[in-house]
C-alpha cells in the first residue's frame, strides 16, 4: 500500500492525490464522491459542529448562526497570520484552524484508501508573497508545520504550476516547451517547462524548469475587483459626506470585497464606526443598507453571490445581480465588458509576470509549443482571451483546472517517497 500522497491546499478547492498499482496518478474522494473538497470551514454555533466544503457552505447559507472561514491559505505569510478569530469562548490562530482542515483532509482520504497516509508532497505557489522572500519563507514554514502537527512525518513541496507540468507530460509523444499557467483562487503562477516522454522518468528534473514567476493574483482578487466596480457603489462607495468635501473611506467597501478580510468588519468598533458614518453621508439609504448588511454578517454571502455571477459572465454576454438586505435589494447589472475592465490592471500585471517568465528563460512568445491552463480563473474569458493573443501559435491545452496539480503532485509523491 502507497503511504505517500500529493496534496494540493488551495485558496478555494483542495484535492489529494496518489499513484495506483500502475503508476497512474488518481484523486481521493473527499466528500461523497466530489474529488475536490472546497477550502471551506464553518463553524456552526447553534449545534458546536464543525462543518467543511460544501457542507459548510450549505450550512452558512440556511442561515445557521456561526463563523464562516474561507481563502485561508491568503493569510499565509501576511501579517493576518498572527491574528487570532473568536470562535464563541474560544479564539483560534490561523494555523490552528489550516492545520485542522488539512487533518480533514487526511482523516477523509486514509478513510477512503483504508490505510494511513505518512508522507506528503504539498502544492505552494511560486511566490506565497510578492517580492518578500523572507515573508515567502515564513509561509511555506507556516504551512509545514501546520501539516506536520496533522501527523504527517515526511513532508516535500513542489511548485503548483511544476505538479500541473508532470500531469500533463504523461499525453507528450515528443518534447515540447510548455508555459503552465495556474491561475488559482489567490495566486497565479507560470514555469516555462521542457516536457518529453524520456525525460518523464527522471528523478532529477531541474534542468527541465527553464523560468518560474508567480505573482499574488488570483480568483478571489477577481471577485474583489468585480464587486468593488459594480456592487460596492450600490453600498455607498464613491459617495460624498454631506459637506461634499470628501468621500466615504474606502477601507471598509475593500473589506467587504475581501474574503479573508470580512470578519474585521464584524468587530464592535467596526460597526460602531460604520453607523457613525451614516450621519455623514450624502446617500445615507446606501450606507445603511452596507450596515444592515454587516449587521447581518452577510458579508461572505455576498461576495459568494458575487463569485457566482463572475462564473455565469464566463459564458453569459449579461448577467442580472440582485441581493436582498432586510427592506433593502441590492441590484445592478453585470456585462462581460465590465468585467473585463474591472480586471484589466490585474490582466496587465499577469501579462507582466508572463513576460519576465520569458525574459529569464531566453525564449521568445513563438517559441513556446504548448500553453497549458489550469486553475478555474483560467475559464475567465477575458485573461483566455489574454493568454491566446499573447501565444497565438501554441497549442491551448486545457487540463483538469481543478484537478490537475493534485495529480502531479501525486506523481511527485511517488518520485520522492517510492511507491
Amino acid at each position: 500500500m502507497t503511504r505517500s500522497c500529493g496534496l494540493d491546499f488551495g485558496t478555494s478547492n483542495s484535492t489529494l492525490g496518489q499513484t495506483d498499482a500502475r503508476g497512474h496518478p488518481v484523486l481521493v474522494p473527499l466528500e461523497a464522491d466530489e474529488r475536490t473538497l472546497p477550502s471551506v470551514l464553518f463553524f456552526n454555533f447553534e449545534d458546536d459542529q464543525l462543518y467543511y466544503g460544501r457542507a459548510a457552505v450549505a450550512e452558512y447559507v440556511s442561515g445557521a448562526d456561526g463563523r464562516l472561514m474561507r481563502s485561508l491559505k491568503s493569510v499565509l505569510g501576511t501579517a493576518l497570520f498572527a491574528d487570532t478569530t473568536r470562535v464563541k469562548k474560544r479564539r483560534l490562530g490561523f494555523g490552528e484552524i489550516i492545520g485542522t482542515y488539512v487533518g480533514e483532509i487526511k482523516r477523509r482520504a486514509e478513510a477512503a484508501l483504508g490505510h494511513e497516509l505518512t508522507s506528503v508532497v504539498m502544492g505552494r505557489p511560486v511566490h506565497f508573497v510578492d517580492d518578500d522572500p523572507v515573508a515567502d519563507g515564513d509561509a511555506q514554514g507556516q504551512l509545514e508545520a501546520a501539516v506536520r502537527a496533522q501527523g504527517f512525518d515526511e513532508i516535500a513541496f513542489q511548485f503548483e504550476p511544476i505538479a500541473a507540468a508532470l500531469d500533463y507530460e504523461r499525453q507528450v509523444t515528443g518534447e515540447r516547451i510548455a508555459l503552465i499557467v495556474d491561475l488559482g483562487g489567490g495566486t497565479s503562477d507560470f514555469s516555462l517547462v521542457r516536457v518529453s516522454p524520456d525525460r518523464a522518468g527522471r528523478a532529477d528534473r531541474s534542468d527541465d524548469i527553464l523560468a518560474t514567476a508567480g505573482v499574488h493574483i488570483g480568483g478571489t482578487d477577481f471577485d474583489r475587483l468585480l464587486a468593488m466596480s459594480r456592487v460596492m457603489p450600490e453600498l455607498g462607495l464613491g459617495s460624498r459626506t454631506l459637506d461634499g468635501k470628501r468621500h466615504l473611506p474606502v477601507a471598509p467597501y475593500v473589506d467587504l470585497s475581501t474574503w479573508h478580510r470580512i470578519n474585521r468588519l464584524y468587530d464592535a468598533k467596526a460597526q460602531r464606526d460604520l453607523r457613525s458614518t451614516i450621519r455623514e453621508a450624502q446617500e445615507a439609504e446606501k450606507v445603511k443598507a452596507f450596515v444592515a448588511l454587516v449587521e447581518e454578517r452577510l458579508g461572505h454571502r455576498l461576495v459568494g453571490a458575487v463569485e457566482e455571477a463572475k462564473i455565469a459572465l464566463s459564458d453569459q454576454e449579461v448577467v442580472s445581480f440582485s441581493f436582498k438586505v432586510r427592506d433593502h435589494s441590492i441590484t445592478t447589472e453585470m456585462t462581460s465588458a465590465q468585467l473585463a475592465d474591472a480586471l484589466a490592471p490585474s490582466i496587465g500585471r499577469l501579462e507582466g509576470t508572463i513576460g519576465e517568465t520569458l525574459r529569464v528563460a531566453g525564449i521568445a512568445a513563438a517559441q513556446v509549443d504548448s500553453l497549458i491552463l489550469t486553475g478555474g480563473s483560467t475559464l475567465v474569458p477575458a485573461v483566455a482571451g489574454r493568454l491566446s493573443a499573447l501565444f497565438p501559435e501554441a497549442e491551448i491545452v486545457r487540463t483538469d483546472v481543478l484537478g490537475s496539480v493534485g495529480l502531479g503532485l501525486a506523481l511527485e509523491a511517488r518520485r520522492v517517497f517510492g511507491p
